[in-house]
Order: structure tokens, then C-alpha cells, then sequence
């Protein structure tokens, strides 16, 4: 025989705290209460602090849902990235972009939403951004044919690109850059000033400013020491495209002894086929990158390249569109960061 035994009970958690009693304690009325707690506006000094301390002594915590009816905000920022899954997902540029906006975040209850927009989705993008989901956005990797800065523009969606636009006018978009220009040439006319005469080039897309940019660059400092632009190959900025490249240029022109590579991951894949063709480097190719993202580093050998500082330019990007979330007046020029070259056993 079993003995009935008396089951276990928990105790039952006492009720989460309402407004209601929130507005209560402090001594206001429930609207104003509800004011304090969602910005403040047309809320006393001496009110919102009873409300903020009542708020502390119950323990309440907002409806997000009730507040974003009140305030129209959803307390998100949409990253919108219009590259392939895969490529998200494998290049260190996007994780120090994500690391950079998150680091400007900190201070605030903002979250940060990732959104991949895929070849000819421009349009279900800027859609979902119109439509209420989040408070502004951060673009990265803008292609021309995207022509999201164009639409962006248009829908009055608070946003900040990281780079410069292409289809809009530039003076009408809040971006954050390096001066990709300068970074070129800086790198060029270090091979030059090596002793290298022979320079080509693997550069970025034709469609990003960053590709546009860098080569632009390379061809200044080429002409400036009267040498030869006629050793171009273009990559999309893949270790996979790296490699086509470098093939193609070793194909074309066998008589290079510098390459200016227009990103990092392109020259760790140009690396393998200059080893792969017994090509000492630098001995007899000197190579050049450009991001510094942390494969620079680790490559054989490790590369001499231009800084991007990817993670300060998300920071400030993300500090800007923060900004204009607070009603703070745009500035009148972008932010511009200055390229550095880092010397290591490439060149």
C-alpha cells in the first residue's frame, strides 16, 4: 500500500508590477507615468524623477511592445548588407563592421538586426525598412546596381553608409569612408619606391566605390612615375577571385615584379598561385594588400597592406545614425578616415 503523498507546490510568483501601480507610487497620473518612461517628453523634472524611482523600487519593466505604440520605435537598427549569404558569413570585414556598430550601441537599449540583401532584393529591402520594423539603418558593401542609397534616400529612412554611395548624390548621404584614393597611391608608390617597375594591379569590383577608388589610386601614382597602367585585373575582393586574377595577370604579363591587390583576401589567394608559379615574394613579386583585417598577418608571407579601420568607421557610422535617431542636425561632410600602411614581409 502507497501512502498518498501530498504533491509539491511552487510558489506562486507574485504579479509582475503595472503601470498603474507604477503611477501610483509616484504619485502622478498613469498618462504621465507612461511619458516618464518613454522618453520624458512634457514630463516635470520633479516627476520623472518619482516615476524613475518608483519604476526602481517595484521592479518594472516596460511592455516593448505597448511602448513602441507610444513612442512609433522599435529600439532596432537594421545592418543591411547586400552581398550573398556566404559571403557575410566568411569575410572578416563583416565581422568588425558588426563589431564596430555593436561597440556604438553599448550605451543604449538599441539591437541591432542583420539584414542580407541578395542580388536584385533592393526593393524588399527598402520595403521591410519602410515598413516600421526598425528605427534607421547601416549599409555596408553598397553596390551601384543597388541603388539602395538612391531609394533610401527617398523612403526618409534614418540611415549612414559605410562607403561611399554611387547612384545618389554623395552630398545628400550620410556615409563614413577611408580615402580609399590615397590608400592606392600610397601603396603603389611604396612598390615604386622599392624599385619596382613592373606594378600591376588586382582590383575591386567596378560597381564599389572602394574598388573604384583604390584603383584610381594606383593608376595616379603609376602615372606620376611615368610607369605603365596596362597590367589590370579586376576581382571581387574573394579569396577565389584572388586567385583567378592573379593567373590571369601572371598570363598576360610575366614580367611583373609588383602587385598592388586591393584587398586582403584577394592577395591571400593570389599568394598560393604566385607559389604555385615558383614565385618568390617579394624576391621576385613584391605584393601590397589592402584592409588589415587579420589574414594580412597570417599569410606566407605576411603582407604588407593598407589599414581599413573597418571597426572604427561602423562605430562611427553607428554614432551618426544615433544622432539623427535624437534629432541632433547632420554634419555637413562625411567622415573621412586617412589610410596607414603597414610594412610587413611582402614588400
Amino acid at each position: 500500500m502507497v501512502d498518498n503523498i501530498p504533491a509539491r507546490t511552487e510558489p506562486a510568483r507574485p504579479p509582475a508590477p503595472t503601470l498603474e501601480q507604477v503611477a501610483e507610487r509616484a504619485g502622478v497620473s498613469r498618462s504621465t507615468a507612461s511619458r516618464a518612461i518613454n522618453g520624458g517628453l512634457r514630463v516635470s523634472p520633479e516627476a520623472l524623477a518619482s516615476v524613475e524611482a518608483a519604476v526602481a523600487d517595484l521592479g518594472y519593466t516596460p511592455n516593448r511592445a505597448a511602448r513602441s505604440l507610444v513612442t512609433k520605435r522599435t529600439d532596432s537598427i537594421a545592418l543591411v548588407v547586400p552581398e550573398p549569404d556566404e559571403r557575410v558569413l566568411s569575410d572578416p570585414f563583416f565581422a568588425g563592421t558588426l563589431n564596430g556598430l555593436s561597440s556604438s550601441l553599448a550605451d543604449s537599449d538599441i539591437q541591432v538586426v542583420l539584414v542580407i540583401a541578395r542580388p536584385g532584393e533592393s526593393e524588399r529591402t527598402v520595403r521591410y525598412l519602410r515598413n516600421g520594423h526598425v528605427d534607421g539603418a547601416i549599409v555596408v558593401s553598397h553596390h551601384r546596381d543597388d541603388e539602395l542609397d538612391r531609394t533610401l534616400l527617398a523612403s526618409r529612412v534614418p540611415n549612414v553608409f559605410v562607403g561611399r554611395p554611387l547612384s545618389a548624390d554623395e552630398r545628400d548621404v550620410q556615409y563614413v569612408d577611408t580615402d580609399n584614393h590615397e590608400g592606392g597611391r600610397l601603396a603603389t608608390q611604396h612598390l615604386i619606391d622599392l624599385g619596382r617597375r613592373r606594378i600591376g594591379t588586382i582590383s575591386g569590383p567596378e560597381d564599389m566605390s572602394a574598388g573604384i577608388d583604390r584603383l584610381a589610386g594606383w593608376r595616379d601614382a603609376m602615372s606620376a612615375a611615368g610607369l605603365s597602367q596596362d597590367a589590370v585585373v579586376y576581382g571581387d575582393f574573394t579569396i577565389a577571385s584572388g586567385a583567378i586574377a592573379a593567373r590571369e595577370l601572371l598570363s598576360r604579363h610575366p614580367d611583373l615584379d609588383a602587385i598592388f591587390i586591393a584587398s586582403d583576401l584577394m592577395a591571400a589567394g593570389a599568394l598560393g598561385v604566385l607559389a604555385e608559379h615558383g614565385k618568390e615574394v617579394p624576391g621576385d613579386i613584391a605584393v601590397v594588400g589592402y584592409d588589415n583585417l587579420g589574414v594580412a598577418a597570417s599569410t606566407t608571407p605576411p603582407l604588407t597592406t593598407v589599414v581599413q579601420p573597418v571597426v572604427a568607421m561602423a562605430r562611427a557610422a553607428g554614432a551618426r545614425l544615433l544622432d539623427q535617431l535624437q534629432g541632433v542636425p547632420a554634419p555637413a561632410e562625411p567622415l573621412i578616415f586617412a589610410p596607414e600602411l603597414v610594412i610587413r614581409a611582402s614588400a
